[in-house]
């Protein structure tokens, strides 16, 4: 059980659930109007602590630097919203959502804290609200202090997916020209007078006579043939690129005015 002497070692230290895994920071401890002790802490959770949840204090206990639950932290964080700034007490349907979000007998708690000794649960007027409203400990209760807080705005940045880029391999067929050198043969008809050198091969032959002589003729025509080689290596790579983008939100600020009697002197 936390003592409200344990208080100031409680606020603004880390909450970690039964199975040691943080849920946030402690930022408010509530009252119980009846008997005065701690009942309930709030916790600021989130990616940046924009989210306060409400966590029942009395079976925590201190650990080192941080404060155990006995509570998981996704059931800690799906805790029914509750309006901080309401006066530092909790309305009697707020506490009740709670009561039901943790699995605590309302009627029964309510019954404990009517017990002689106790200082009672007095319900007022109506009976729309209750005594045992919790009080933040950090506004009012133990001293004559108030004090006052402000929101502050943390900003930083969260990685997202904004589009897919991927390499794709086609073929396209290109006309290509290429000039080859080509050769042919062609006939050509040479004659030679009878020398005294040639005389005897003329004259082997017999005098008059029908005859046929062929040559076979050639030429080169262009081959084409291809094949695949590689030329280069594609890849995608990724670098970054910095820049700056201006955030703006809204943050609240207590202000705390005194009312003195000087003031209604001066009225008069």
């Amino acid at each position: 059980m936390i003592t409200q002497e344990q208080i100031p070692s409680v606020l603004d230290h880390p909450v970690y659930d039964s199975d040691g895994n943080k849920i946030g920071e402690a930022k408010h401890v509530f009252l119980d109007d009846a008997t005065g002790q701690p009942e309930w802490v709030s916790v600021k959770t989130g990616m940046f602590g924009t989210s306060e949840s409400f966590v029942p204090i009395k079976d925590a206990t201190m650990v080192e630097d941080h404060l155990e639950v006995p509570f998981a932290k996704d059931k800690v964080k799906d805790a029914p919203n509750v309006d901080v700034d309401s006066g530092g007490h909790l309305s009697e349907d707020e506490e009740h959502r709670l009561y039901e979000h943790y699995g605590i007998d309302w009627d029964a708690a309510w019954t404990q804290a009517n017990q002689p000794g106790t200082g009672g649960w007095a319900r007022t007027g109506d009976d729309t609200d209750t005594a045992a409203n919790a009080r933040s400990a950090g506004m009012e209760g133990s001293d004559d202090a108030m004090t006052r807080s402000e929101e502050q705005m943390h900003v930083g940045t969260e990685r997202r997916e904004v589009g897919r880029a991927r390499l794709r391999k086609y073929v396209v067929t290109e006309e290509v020209q290429q000039t080859v050198p080509v050769r042919r043969e062609e006939v050509r008809v040479e004659r030679e007078p009878i020398t005294d050198e040639n005389r005897d091969s003329a004259m082997s032959g017999p005098d008059i006579t029908e005859a046929e002589h062929e040559v076979t003729l050639h030429e080169e025509r262009p081959v084409v043939a291809t094949e695949a080689v590689p030329v280069e290596r594609v890849r995608l790579t990724t670098e970054e690129q910095a820049d700056e983008e201006t955030v703006t939100g809204e943050v609240r600020k207590e202000r705390i005015e005194a009312d003195t009697p000087e003031d209604d002197t001066r009225d008069r």
